[in-house]
Formats: C-alpha cells, structure tokens, sequence
C-alpha cells in the first residue's frame, strides 16, 4: 500500500508524518535528519506488513532518499547529511498527523489513552498535532516519538498523574 507521506526513524520507532499537501512534513522531516534521526521515505512511502505482523514501510525504489522542498528543489539526504541519515525500511510504531490548525478545532490535551489507526491491517498509535507556521513541530514530534516509546515500555505520564490526582482526592474526603 502507498501512503503520502515521510517515515523516518526517530529514536528507536518508526514514525509516520501524515498530512496534507504543504503542512511541512518534509521540512520536519529534515529538521529531524538534522537532529541525528533516519529517512526512510519521503512523499510515497510503501508499507507492508510482515511476517511477525508488524507494518513496515520503505521508500518507493525510484525516490530513494530525495525530498522536495518547496522553494528548494529536490535534495538528497546522504549527500547533504552522510549515509547514516538514511535506512531503507523500518517498523512504523507511530502517526504523528500533522495538521494545519482551524479556528474553534480540539486537540488531545491529556492523553491517557493514545487513538490507534489501522494501516495494513495494523493498528498503529496516533496523535495529531497542530502545524502551526512558525512552529517547532519536529520538537512535538520529537517528543511524541519519545513519549511513545515509554509508554512501551509501560509509562504513562498522564495516567501516573491520573492516578495520583485520584488518590489525593480520595485522602480529602
């Protein structure tokens, strides 16, 4: 399957960058190149699913690693950042959806629970951050990357405070 998209690999997980035409998903992506994380794919990325189940994606043969800069033109990652700016497929553990924010929309605030969307057949955490100009976004999806990668790990920052704000309040009654 074909989505449009950027993966990278960010840490230790796959991240999948989705969203419409122009919100910045290239240019997060080399910000992210630029902080020591992987391309796999920019603009079509082809996911499968393996073996073990999992969804993977690479980049489609003939973009290799070159993303297009609107304004730029069309670089290519391991000339401008060496070949270990680079890998050919990767394991997608997380959607960051970025998205261009509307006036009155609702985003997650707490995040006990994180969405799962499915994708070849596999149900991939997800968050949607708001894209704003002007906005750090590859420092959210930095952090979601991060954040995400605890939680597999079994930590859950908001579902900790949770649990704590529930007890103090079950000690003032």
């Amino acid at each position: 399957m074909r989505c449009h998209g950027a993966l990278l690999e960010v840490g230790d997980l796959g991240v999948l960058l989705l969203g419409p035409s122009g919100v910045g998903k290239s240019e997060c992506a080399l910000e992210l190149v630029r902080r020591g994380h992987r391309l796999v794919a920019d603009d079509v990325v082809l996911l499968e699913r393996n073996e073990s189940g999992e969804a993977v994606g690479r980049a489609l043969p003939r973009l290799g690693h070159h993303v297009e800069i609107r304004g730029l033109g069309i670089v290519n990652v391991p000339d401008l950042f060496g070949p270990a700016s680079v890998r050919e497929s990767v394991r997608v553990d997380l959607i960051c959806r970025l998205d261009p924010p509307e006036q009155g929309r609702e985003y997650e605030r707490v995040g006990l629970e994180r969405p799962t969307e499915e994708w070849v057949e596999v149900a991939i955490p997800s968050v949607t951050l708001p894209a704003r100009p002007g906005a750090n976004i590859a420092t959210v999806v930095e952090v979601a990357a991060r954040e995400q990668s605890l939680r597999r790990a079994g930590i859950n920052a908001a579902a900790r405070l949770d649990e704590q704000l529930r007890r103090e309040m079950q000690g003032d009654r």
